[in-house]
């Protein structure tokens, strides 16, 4: 062992800065209270504080850091999405999450792969076509390849036609990426403590304290504060908390399973995804296939996991990779995914006049995390609706003015 480790080892006062403030009590009142403690509402108390200096800030979670979905989900980033809203709102978190852990200070291991959908029938090719013709518009990178150049981008996976779903061609988008999940989580929660918010966790909300239409604080574990607006970020609790907040919100809350391999040698740099067979896998920096698939068909508040998940993941990743039939299965687990009827989210205004919604994110939540954060801020510092987060209003349900992007969320439906 280096003797500079051992040193460190026994040392009584470490140099290494503590990432978060250590917790204290809970004030008597704050500015704005975050209920929901993943990446979005950590996203949400940075930018308060770095670009609107609002640091008065107290976010809430009943767990802790980076234990719900944010550390659930399989860490996939892209912006090739089917409607032009859902297009530009990905293609600037893309931007941020570029620049993201030099402007934390924290290594996300952000990482550029490609993205690439496989399409298994006309129809499907078809679609493809058409959502690469709505990026190209909107200036992100996406192109139809067939058999031919597929093979190029992805030599190791099985395109012969002599199987169940034979692969035609896909659309590739280029920006594709991962990230380290709960690593954007510490570095947003560790660079909003620096500037003063204040993070509690182990910190259950129990009610929303509401007067004249307007929240005046909330019910914790631990006490009642007081507050003068509240965001909530909370994925698959989203319908609980709209009502206690008293208002009814358009999501329905199925579980979301994932799992990974045993690590392997390098060997799959791009992103897989099949919207037919339901199945999307990439290798991480650790050489663990990430895998997942499509939601549950059934409604419920669960993060167990199941083994007919198993079962039908792995008869479709062998499908697309064969030569993986010996590789074992390392862990597996779940997420709640709260979905909406457009498969897109619900940001910005509510029934309430001073508290803010963050929601229905179906599958697609960690990609979104730095320009959610951003435009709630936005939203929350200065009372305006940022264009960019308008169409997700959660007025549009009553509305009729719906985003279809269920074609492009791929394996989540």
């Amino acid at each position: 062992m280096p003797f500079g480790l051992l040193k460190y080892g026994f040392s009584k006062k470490y140099p290494a800065r503590r990432h978060f403030a250590p917790r204290g009590d809970l004030r008597p009142s704050y500015d704005v209270v975050i209920i929901g403690g993943g990446g979005h509402g950590l996203a949400t108390a940075y930018y308060l504080a770095k670009e609107h200096g609002i640091t008065n800030v107290a976010v809430l979670d009943k767990g802790y850091i980076g234990g719900g979905n944010t550390g659930r989900n399989t860490a996939i980033i892209r912006s090739n999405y089917l409607t032009p809203e859902g297009v530009r709102f990905y293609d600037e978190s893309i931007r941020l999450f570029r620049d993201l852990s030099q402007e934390l200070d924290y290594n996300i291991l952000y990482s550029e792969r490609g993205h690439v959908t496989l399409a298994h029938t006309d129809a499907a090719l078809r679609t493809m076509r058409w959502r690469v013709e709505v990026n190209k518009h909107l200036g992100v990178a996406s192109e139809l390849v067939l058999r031919d150049e597929l093979a190029r981008l992805v030599p190791q996976i099985n395109l012969s036609e002599h199987v169940r779903y034979p692969v035609l061609g896909a659309l590739h988008h280029p920006p594709g990426s991962i990230a380290r999940h709960d690593a954007v989580a510490w570095g947003y929660g560790g660079a909003a403590s620096r500037m003063g918010v204040e993070i509690h966790q182990k910190t259950t909300v129990t009610d929303i304290l509401k007067k004249n239409g307007r929240v005046v604080g909330v019910v914790t574990d631990r006490g009642a504060v007081a507050c003068a607006k509240t965001v909530q970020a909370v994925a698959g609790d989203s319908s609980l908390i709209a009502k206690m907040a008293g208002f009814r919100a358009p999501i329905l809350t199925v579980p979301l399973q994932a799992c990974v391999s045993q690590p392997l040698k390098p060997f799959l740099d791009a992103i897989v995804v099949s919207g037919s067979l339901h199945v999307y896998v990439s290798q991480s920096d650790r050489g663990e296939l990430v895998m997942g698939g499509a939601t549950d068909p059934y409604p419920l508040y669960s993060t167990r996991p199941s083994l007919e998940f198993k079962e039908g993941l792995m008869a479709h990743i062998l499908e697309l990779f064969p030569f993986l039939a010996e590789v074992k299965l390392l862990r597996q687990w779940s997420g709640m995914a709260d979905m909406t009827p457009d498969f897109s989210p619900i940001m910005g205004l509510t029934p309430l006049e001073n508290h803010y919604i963050d929601a229905g994110w179906g599958t697609w939540g960690f990609k979104a995390t730095p320009v959610a954060g951003k435009r709630m801020a936005e939203l929350v510092a200065t009372g305006e609706v940022p264009g960019l987060i308008e169409p997700f209003r959660l007025s549009r349900f009553r509305e009729f003015k719906l985003l279809g992007e269920k074609g492009a969320a791929s394996v989540g439906h």
